[in-house]
């Protein structure tokens, strides 16, 4: 679980790390299985020996399949959790960008920090967190996305 703000104290977290989530592996079956659900089979994923031929020396996470992991992340210490809400839905992203393929095997992890909350309704909170998805033992993150969460309270 991430940062826990009510209402009052959103205003204040703005500019401010939420949480790192819990280092999470990237395993081969986990990465064939989602290139079964995308249809997305390229070599460079689900093929080790090609892939070992490749710059990458072996094969490589889907950016989507690491993009898909943020909610995974937020569940596990870097989302922004309102008091008494009732659900949150993802609401996409406003910039998104991949930065380094992830092997397989690799540990990858969420960072999140809140830069901008707005009050769309009463009780209706859309969040704006920068997400950076760090790999472990590298100083260049997976990923660095603009992630929208709408919150009901």
């Amino acid at each position: 679980m991430g940062k826990i703000l009510t209402p009052d104290t959103i205003e204040s977290a703005i500019g401010k790390e939420i949480g790192v989530s819990q280092w999470y592996e990237i395993t081969q079956d986990n990465v064939n299985k989602f290139a079964d659900v995308t249809s997305d089979h390229q070599f460079i994923h689900i093929d080790p020996e090609k892939a070992a031929e490749t710059p990458f020396g072996g094969t490589i996470a889907h950016g989507f399949y690491t993009l898909s992991l943020l909610s995974h992340f937020a569940q596990s210490g870097c989302g922004v959790v309102v008091e008494g809400a009732t659900m949150g839905v993802n609401y996409g992203c406003d910039k998104l960008r991949f930065i380094q393929p992830v092997r397989v095997g690799s540990q990858i992890r969420g960072r999140s920090t809140l830069t901008a909350a707005v009050e769309k309704k009463p009780g209706q909170y859309l969040f704006t967190s920068q997400m950076t998805v760090e790999i472990d033992g590298l100083d260049k993150p997976a990923l660095i996305a603009d992630w929208l969460t709408m919150v009901f309270v």
